[in-house]
């Protein structure tokens, strides 16, 4: 059950209900185990596999190619940078501030053309609302104005 809790956007001047995480990051070594469970794969095999991934995922995209896991969703390179008034001023170096990677969940189309996206069933979600005094434990999370900080997901 994931929880939520209300937030005021000093800026905006406005209420919003805010996705909270809470507790400890669940860890390559849990997700492997888990996986193991599932498969015929042993917990070992997993971890070496989900191990290399992230490199094998940076050469690829470092070639310009987004990468897709199946069921899960596309990942890519995206840049975070300013702008110049005139190309006599245009610095690739100097105007890239940052690399991220985006992160796109796999869609499914349903009857009647809607869709849905990896990750997130609607419909087996209970949102369990927490007290505003609650506190984000997300890496990054959020400051005391409701802002978001640094995303550490890219």
């Amino acid at each position: 059950m994931p929880f939520w809790k209300k937030m005021f956007n000093k800026k905006q001047e406005v209420y919003y209900p805010r996705a909270i995480v809470q507790g400890k990051p669940v860890e390559t070594e849990t997700i492997a185990k888990d996986l193991s469970k599932i498969s015929t794969v042993s917990n070992s095999d997993v971890q070496a596999v989900l191990g290399d991934i992230a490199s094998v995922m940076h050469t690829r995209m470092s070639q310009g190619k987004s990468v897709h896991i199946k069921g899960l969703g596309y990942f890519r390179y995206t840049l975070d940078t300013v702008g110049v008034a005139s190309l006599d001023d245009f610095d690739f170096q100097k105007q890239v501030k940052a690399v991220r990677v985006e992160f796109v969940p796999e869609r499914t189309k349903l009857s009647g053309g809607t869709y849905t996206r990896a990750l997130v069933d609607s419909d087996d979600l209970e949102w369990i609302e927490l007290s505003p005094e609650t506190e984000d434990t997300t890496p990054g999370g959020e400051d005391k104005d409701g802002e978001q900080n640094e995303n550490p997901l890219g």
